[in-house]
């Protein structure tokens, strides 16, 4: 495939053509009271005929500042909290400078404290296909990370482990700034380096747009970053430690220049994670029963290190360069206890299975990004981005049974696994405003990944481990998917409308090299998308959308190895999955009534060849695998809001109920039923004297029914307490996650000649955290990476 180098060639092409700015605008912003400079002052300059903002800066120590343009007709806007707002115009340069000279601010009184306080309030917006939130002061500057600032979004809820959820669902793609990175990449989770001062806005889109790939249904989160300089030596330190086990220290650090922005992280850090699990296996037919209960963990030191920089050509021309290290070193104790009854309830034998188990994960991942802004829109741009993953691992375990009581259950178990994944993401974005009416964009990206995973198990036969060949194979899967895509929108006066089509190719070659079996697929499939979005008044908006999804199986879908912890509960993947597809329709309005906002939302999706995970049993051992079932057809409804009912107290809460039918068949057994689901989730926060910060959560998720089982309702809390300090450069927080822990989850496959009962419980979280942010930093939060593999 040319492709790559295709793609690099057109970058280098337009890299070469990029002109550099030829006009700089130099002054100094002072007190026109005192006559004393003003740090940190804001300085935006705007074309004067388009009235679009096309760069920025702030002033240093002494109150001076550097601007460079590419056009003469400009005019500045300088500001800074506590001073009114000057606009500078009517700019004269000769031989490409401008020296402005003294600029002075004067003081403002009650009336800029009005705006003030009605600018700090986080609002929700629609923007054609997006809702979009925008984040005031009542969370930039309380020191918070970008996780809180998404569990603050409407619709959006952060789970313990880090998991980023819309509409209560996962598989969330995360952008930043309109394109996969680094920091919100699936290898690592560094969105605790992004503060809650740093982000413009953050873009929820239920039913993406054909710019988008077509996997997942869930949607997309794009964080969109401000554009904000800071020149000189920035940065922020955290720390934290908590129980379970759960400690990290975080430094970063930004230096910048006037062409370029240097940024890096480093962190380390110990967690452990347990899970406690409790399974009933019964065999009816028998009356045997196999019980289990134990407490498995995940512990790890984790070390991790981000360096990269920005380098500004010109203030058009910017390339961004990053790379991402990090290790893991695994240790994962664990033990169940077994029990053996016969149909008399009668013991027939325990036992209990030990696990030692040792691992190293080495993750390495790279960014490459050249944007081209075009000097006559400030949305007229050119992106070419190529990121790059590699994810390995070395792993070995050792089982032991010993036979506590009854029939003889010894035995020891080893098993190997030597596992590699490499992904590699090209793209190239266009968009263009025809007008300012009209906007057309397109694109194209090629994604490769390839993995191979060597696994081995070998039973002890009294003298040596000898490897078992039923379950030892090498598995390859090397997928590649080619894409191209287009939209076109257009926006009347309260109307605006968008449509899109893309185009995907879909090459999967899945390989196990010791039996030579082999599922090669190669498909290619239309994804239409139309938007539409009317707005009725300043306080209700309504928004119309469809889109088709696919939903791809994941490595871990098709990998047939599984891990024999609990021997009797088996996961395993199925290399002949098919993909699944999603027809999405939506229809979504937003009303603002003072100082309380809602959405209220309908949606359908109709979904072919689902991928169900089914569990067969077999002498009281129980296989569930992922397998192509039927059709889903969900309607829902949902409800978001939030208020503020009183200046110390906001409230915001999230309602979902759908209804969904299922028909299928498998093996002759059918699997038609219908079924529905709610769930709903507030939050309510205070800002209390002292500078104290305190947020509780509930949330409520009901019981559903699977095409086997039935899964337990679940309600839990979550806390937390913030103490900002400094003038809000450091805080001390506390939180507690799921507080009584009650975050169970059961489910029961309940037929004819078997019974399986399953329970997990991750248990309450409790992190204690310090953070500070010297310079022109800000307080950050640093957790580690979440886990992978």
């Amino acid at each position: 495939m040319k492709l790559p180098y295709l793609l690099t060639l057109l970058f280098i092409t337009v890299l070469c053509t990029c002109g550099f700015a030829q006009n700089t605008i130099t002054g100094r912003v002072v007190d026109k009271g005192s006559g004393q400079p003003i740090e940190f002052a804001t300085v935006l300059v705007s074309d004067a005929t388009t009235k679009a903002g096309i760069g920025g800066t702030t002033t240093d120590l002494a109150g001076n500042f550097t601007l460079k343009t590419a056009t003469t007709e400009v005019y500045l806007d300088i500001s800074f909290i506590g001073f009114e707002t000057r606009r500078q115009e009517a700019i004269s340069f000769s031989a490409g400078q401008a020296d402005l000279g003294l600029i002075e601010l004067a003081a403002t009184g009650q009336t800029l404290e009005e705006v003030t306080v009605r600018a700090e309030k986080s609002q929700t917006e629609f923007k054609l296909d997006k809702r979009v939130f925008n984040v005031g002061k009542d969370l930039s500057s309380t020191g918070a990370g970008a996780l809180e600032v998404l569990n603050n979004v409407p619709s959006v809820n952060v789970t313990i482990e880090g998991q980023v959820q819309l509409r209560g669902s996962g598989g969330v793609q995360i952008l930043i700034n309109g394109k996969p990175s680094v920091i919100a990449s699936e290898q690592g989770n560094l969105l605790g380096t992004i503060t809650a001062d740093m982000i413009e806005s953050v873009e929820v889109i239920t039913n993406p747009s054909a710019k988008y790939d077509a996997e997942g249904t869930a949607g997309i989160i794009n964080i969109v970053l401000k554009k904000e300089e800071r020149k000189g030596l920035n940065g922020a330190i955290s720390v934290n430690t908590g129980t379970p086990e759960n400690h990290s220290v975080g430094l970063s650090l930004n230096r910048r220049t006037d062409k370029f922005n240097l940024f890096s992280q480093l962190g380390v850090g110990y967690r452990e994670q347990p899970n406690e699990e409790r399974a009933i296996n019964q065999d009816r037919v028998s009356g045997n029963t196999v019980s289990s209960e134990g407490t498995e963990f995940r512990n790890e030191f984790y070390y991790n290190a981000v360096l990269g920089t920005d380098y500004l050509i010109n203030e058009r021309n910017v390339i961004t360069l990053s790379g991402n290290f990090s290790y893991e070193i695994e240790d994962q104790p664990s033990r169940n206890d077994f029990t053996l009854t016969d149909a008399a309830n009668e013991i027939l034998s325990t036992w209990k299975r030990e696990e030692e188990t040792e691992a190293t994960n080495p993750k390495y991942q790279f960014e490459l990004q050249y944007k081209r802004d075009f000097e006559d829109h400030k949305d007229h741009d050119l992106i070419f981005s190529a990121l790059g993953t590699l994810f390995s691992k070395d792993q070995s375990s050792e089982f032991a049974n010993t036979t506590l009581s009854g029939l003889d259950r010894d035995g020891r178990q080893q098993t190997r696994t030597n596992f590699g994944q490499q992904e590699n993401t090209f793209k190239v974005d266009y968009t263009r405003p025809v007008n300012e009416k009209m906007t057309v964009e397109t694109g194209a990206q090629y994604v490769t990944s390839n993995v191979n995973n060597d696994f081995s198990v070998s039973n002890f036969d009294g003298t040596n481990f000898v490897v078992d060949p039923d379950l030892t194979n090498i598995f390859n899967w090397n997928q590649k998917v080619l894409a191209f895509y287009g939209t076109g929108a257009y926006q009347f006066a309260n109307l605006g409308i968008k449509f899109g089509l893309r185009l995907e190719n879909t090459d999967l070659e899945t390989l196990l090299e010791t039996t030579n079996e082999s599922n090669d697929q190669n498909y290619s499939n239309l994804f239409p998308s139309a938007a539409s979005s009317y707005k009725i008044s300043d306080a209700v908006s309504v928004q119309a959308s469809y889109s088709r999804r696919i939903f791809r199986p994941r490595l871990w879908d098709l990998n047939p190895f599984f891990n024999p912890r609990n021997n009797f509960n088996i996961r395993a993947g199925n290399p002949n999955l098919q993909p699944e597809f999603t027809d999405s329709y939506e229809v979504t309005s937003i009303f603002i009534l003072g100082e309380t906002s809602f959405n209220v939302g309908a949606y359908r999706r109709y979904t072919t060849d689902v991928v169900e995970r089914i569990t067969i049993f077999q002498d009281n051992v129980s296989i569930t695998t992922p397998r192509n079932i039927g059709i889903n057809r969900t309607t829902g409804l949902e409800l978001n809001f939030k208020t503020i009912p009183a200046k110390f107290m906001t409230i915001t809460g999230d309602l979902n109920y759908n209804f969904f039918s299922r028909e299928g068949e498998l093996e002759g057994t059918s699997f038609d039923f219908s079924a529905d689901q709610y769930s709903g989730k507030m939050t309510t926060k205070f800002n209390l004297p002292l500078d104290f910060d305190f947020e509780v959560t509930g949330q409520y998720q009901s019981a559903f029914q699977t095409v086997q089982s039935e899964v337990s309702e679940q309600l839990f809390a979550d806390l937390g307490l913030r103490k900002k300090l400094f003038g809000g450069k450091g805080a001390v927080s506390f939180s507690v996650r799921d507080l009584f822990a009650s975050r169970i989850q059961e489910s029961v496959i309940d037929q004819v000649e078997v019974y399986q009962y399953s329970r997990r419980l991750r248990g309450r979280f409790i992190t204690l955290g310090f953070s500070y942010g010297f310079g022109k930093g800000e307080t950050m939060e640093y957790s580690g990476q979440r886990r992978r593999g």
